[in-house]
């Protein structure tokens, strides 16, 4: 997310740490260049204003103009602006003491709404809450439709009443969830493709009956500057209490990421970054800012490993290895573990250093999909004794995955790399890892 922002930041730092020793000068034309950044990259004026202000403010004192290196610390400095300008702390969801919670989330049609409603609901259902979704939209044709599908592809169980009022779909979908033991209610409202009186005067009522606990602003990140400007209507109208930003695994420029806290006042309370139920994160300022200077986000990376590892197969790659037995079934084993993780773009970003050291790289995530038919098209026992595999072997399995004999080859010596990396381990005992367990490498 955000590369070409990440990007250019990168460039002004890289020219900041290359000066020997600073002063108030090239401070002031590193300012200005960071602040072109910041205005190409659509992030709203005022905030950049405000923004360059306070961090020029900071790099002209004594302390970094003095100090060994000066550009680390304008660069810490930055760090703390954008972390400031983005919340400071995450903002949990509240919930009421008596269910059920009641969710209300809005925004402009095309803003994502329906799909983070199934994410969220996702979401909730890993924290172990019942949530229940309802289908409140309707006017956009399909949109009950879709979020039954979503619903019902993860398991979670949706009300509606089709195309009665959105008041009277509200009320009894409370009744319903009270009725089912539901405590948690995520309302999916209704948009239009413009702020209009119609839309708000709606979402006005249905706030003064249904007294949500929580009210969601979905903005979709792409459309930059309008996002905030919608957001701050309504801001104005609903009082909501968190934002959304949707669609940040495209070419999003970051200006709504950047800006909407701070026009609105209001806390960005999740991130979407996929089309899969699992692709929702909760909004870290600290780690947005470090994936923005490209240093990464390692705590997310570690969330992410940690949800996607199976620990029953982990625990059984780790007898393995401590008998020296690794098999393609493993490595296969561990492709799957990586995959449940998210695309592997969106993973290298999570890396400290790895933008820049991979820049220009294309990362395939269908390479993954490559590698596990070709291991798919062999036998049990092939992948067992890979060492069985003559040329014969292989031009049939390259026939059956779709590839060519090189690839089958290519794969053959990747595999054959990791299971020397992995006896090594086990004479090691597998120190370095928690536990001996190097799960998900």
């Amino acid at each position: 997310m955000f590369e070409e922002l990440i990007e250019k930041l990168d460039t002004a730092f890289r020219n900041l740490r290359g000066q020997g020793k600073l002063n108030e000068k090239n401070i002031a034309a590193s300012m200005r260049e960071i602040r072109r950044v910041l205005l190409e990259a659509d992030v709203n004026f005022r905030v950049v204003k405000e923004f360059i202000s306070r961090v020029e403010e900071q790099a002209v004192g004594d302390r970094v103009l003095k100090s060994i290196t000066p550009g680390q610390q304008v660069v810490g400095i930055v760090h703390d602006e954008l972390v400031r300008l983005l919340g400071s702390r995450s903002t949990a969801i509240r919930f009421n003491q008596i269910p059920p919670t009641v969710i209300m989330i809005v925004g402009l049609q095309g803003s994502g709404k329906t799909t983070f409603t199934g994410k969220l609901g996702v979401y909730l259902g890993r924290q172990g809450r019942n949530p229940l979704l309802v289908a409140a939209d309707i006017y956009r044709p399909a949109a009950i439709d879709q979020l039954k599908t979503l619903g019902g592809n993860a398991g979670l169980p949706v009300f509606d009443l089709g195309t009665e009022s959105p008041a009277r779909i509200a009320a009894a979908a409370v009744a319903e969830a009270r009725k089912k033991g539901n405590d948690v209610l995520l309302l999916d409202t209704a948009g239009r493709l413009h702020v209009d009186e119609a839309m708000m005067a709606e979402l006005v009522d249905l706030k003064k009956a249904l007294k949500p606990a929580e009210i969601l602003f979905v903005a979709d990140s792409m459309t930059g500057q309008d996002a905030v400007r919608s957001a701050s209507v309504f801001q104005e109208r609903l009082d909501f209490d968190g934002v959304v930003l949707t669609k940040l695994d495209g070419d999003a420029k970051g200006g709504a990421a950047l800006s909407i806290r701070a026009v609105t006042g209001k806390p960005v309370k999740f991130i979407s970054n996929g089309e899969k139920p699992g692709d929702l994160e909760v909004f870290h300022p600290d780690r947005m800012a470090s994936r923005i200077l490209g240093m990464g986000d390692v705590l997310t990376l570690v969330e992410k490993a940690q949800e996607a590892v199976d620990q029953k197969t982990a625990d059984r790659l780790a007898r393995r290895i401590k008998k020296h037995d690794f098999t393609l079934e493993d490595f296969q084993d561990q492709l799957r573990q990586v995959k449940k993780m998210g695309p592997l773009s969106q993973l290298t970003g999570m890396i400290p250093g790895a933008g820049s050291k991979l820049k220009g790289l294309q990362v395939d995530d269908g390479a993954l999909v490559q590698v596990e038919a070709i291991i798919n098209s062999m036998t049990r026992e092939e992948r067992q004794r890979p060492q069985i595999l003559n040329g014969s072997r292989r031009k049939r399995i390259a026939r059956g995955s779709g590839t060519s004999v090189q690839e089958v080859n290519r794969l053959l010596n990747q595999f054959r790399a990791m299971q020397k990396m992995v006896k090594q381990l086990g004479r090691a005992g597998g120190k370095g890892f928690p536990g001996g367990l190097p799960a998900g490498f």
